[in-house]
């Protein structure tokens, strides 16, 4: 279950990638309210905003339709029916030009279903409090009313922050659309997305006449800064908390656009595609039309889109952390001993590792041996051969319950208890420029085990392979994927295969 005994290609000579200077996002730019722990509060904000409205619009027509005495279970059951109704329909999704006059249609026709099936339920249910067509006509009508009364609120303090702070937005394409969507957003900031940078293609000549391509994007005349290479657009994004990336012609026909794609995704930004051409064959089935001043917009998702199936991940593996803490305590106590008595003092053994969209954290595990310095813990890699390894440490080396410590990584959220392995940031630096697709694997949670550990990629093992697989698993994740994986990992977990 480490990635801490494979042959390290080069180690010793990582380059550090220079990138353009890129304008830094303004004091109060949306980028920088969005870091650390606000981050996902900021972004489901708006939606929370719009649930708030649709809330106090049901809460209105029942004060003003509904008998006294009405079943409170009936008001529940319709206010849970209101909000999955709307997130089906999309009500909730963040779009570039928000209109409530186009709402009006699905707000009606909703509100006409929901009245429909709660007339059925009480003249079933309470014959005292039944309604006839009539009322249902006059609670929809009002509803519908109050929603869209609600929603334009809504929508009119959004434009009004987003031209307060707008959020840092890359450009990813050239030619005239790239120029003309970057225009558009500097003259328009109710659209609360701000360039600070282009992405022109790694290959072809676009990349040599890049620099003179735009000249004059910004207000003040100073071109945008051109990133060229995945590593400046992923410090980019780092450096300027890009939230946004608006991809000027689908990615599978944009040089290197899949790998920005997923580089852009796995970072956490949202991503669209704002053309000229109005029939483009990426608009999502059933998603409502969208504009950013006049060109088609489309949002673009990878298959990790997933808030609800995620959200009932990160309860998983809570709750499986918390029982194996309590559980696994009794032989936690007896490796910590063991450490101790072998190896002295400082029984784990805290290093940086990189998680999910590129983020760091210290990950914990039980000490197996004692690097000379920093410097040799940051940069070396290990091998299980390492004779300053103690017998115990050896054998927690080759058992994994040197990882137990981990499970406190995943009750506090840094990690996942299945997911792609975390690595030291030298070598994701490192790995990320040799093997293809290794950066994409940060799309997703790090984890204490992963598919490729089950498949026997642990230990000296290409890095390329586990990349694949890894990969291969965020592609294809499921709850039952999973299970899957735990249990094939608690069945091999004292065949004495760790590392």
């Amino acid at each position: 279950m480490t990635m801490e005994s494979a042959p390290a290609p080069g180690a010793g000579q990582a380059t550090v990638v220079q990138t353009p200077t890129v304008h830094p996002p303004r004091r109060g730019d949306g980028g920088t309210r969005e870091l650390g722990g606000g981050r996902a509060a900021v972004r489901f904000a708006p939606a929370a905003q719009l649930l708030g409205a649709d809330a106090a619009a049901l809460a209105g027509t029942f004060a003003l339709c509904a008998p006294a005495g009405w079943p409170w279970p009936v008001v529940a059951v319709q206010a849970v029916a209101q909000v999955l109704l709307h997130a089906y329909r999309g009500l909730y999704r963040l779009g570039l030009s928000p209109s409530v006059l186009s709402e009006v249609p699905a707000l009606l026709g909703l509100a006409l279903l929901q009245w429909y099936v709660t007339m059925e339920v009480v003249d079933v249910w309470a014959p005292a409090h039944a309604f006839g067509w009539a009322v249902l006509a006059y609670a929809a009508a009002v509803q519908t009313v109050l929603c869209a009364s609600g929603r334009a609120v809504v929508h009119r303090i959004r434009h009004r922050a987003a031209i307060r702070n707008p959020l840092s937005t890359l450009i990813v394409g050239h030619g005239p659309v790239a120029r003309q969507v970057a225009a558009a957003l500097y003259d328009h900031p109710g659209y609360g997305l701000r360039p600070v940078g282009r992405v022109a293609a790694s290959a072809g000549p676009d990349a040599s006449a890049a620099s003179t391509e735009e000249t004059a994007a910004r207000p003040d005349g100073v071109p945008l800064p051109v990133l060229v290479t995945p590593q400046e657009v992923g410090r980019a994004v780092v450096q300027n908390s890009v939230r946004h990336a608006v991809f000027t012609a689908p990615p599978e026909s944009t040089p290197d656009g899949a790998a920005l794609f997923a580089l852009l995704t796995g970072h956490g930004c949202r991503v669209w595609l704002v053309t000229g051409d109005t029939a483009v064959a990426t608009r999502p089935a059933g998603g409502r039309p969208d504009h950013l001043w006049g060109f088609a917009a489309h949002p673009l998702q990878d298959g990790t889109h997933r808030p609800v199936s995620h959200a009932a991940k990160r309860v998983m593996d809570a709750l499986l952390a918390g029982t194996g803490l309590v559980l696994l305590s009794p032989l936690m106590a007896v490796c910590a001993l063991a450490v101790r008595l072998s190896d002295g003092p400082g029984v784990i053994f805290r290093q940086e590792r990189v998680g999910r969209h590129g983020r760091p954290f210290v990950l914990l595990k039980f000490r197996t041996l004692r690097p000379a310095d920093a410097q040799e813990s940051a940069t070396r890699w290990n091998v299980a051969s390492d004779g300053r390894m103690s017998r115990a440490g050896r054998l927690l080396r080759r058992t994994s319950l040197d990882e137990l410590p981990q499970l406190w990584n995943v009750l506090r959220g840094d990690m996942s208890l299945v997911g792609p392995r975390p690595e030291r940031p030298f070598f994701v630096a490192q790995f990320s420029r040799t093997h293809p697709g290794y950066q994409a694997r940060h799309r997703m949670p790090v984890g204490i085990t992963g598919l490729a550990q089950v498949n026997g990629l642990r230990g000296d093992t290409s890095i390329e392979e586990r990349a694949r697989f890894d990969n291969r698993y965020i592609e294809t994740w499921s709850l039952w994927q999973d299970a899957c994986v735990l249990a094939r990992t608690v069945g091999s977990f004292f065949r004495l295969g760790g590392s």
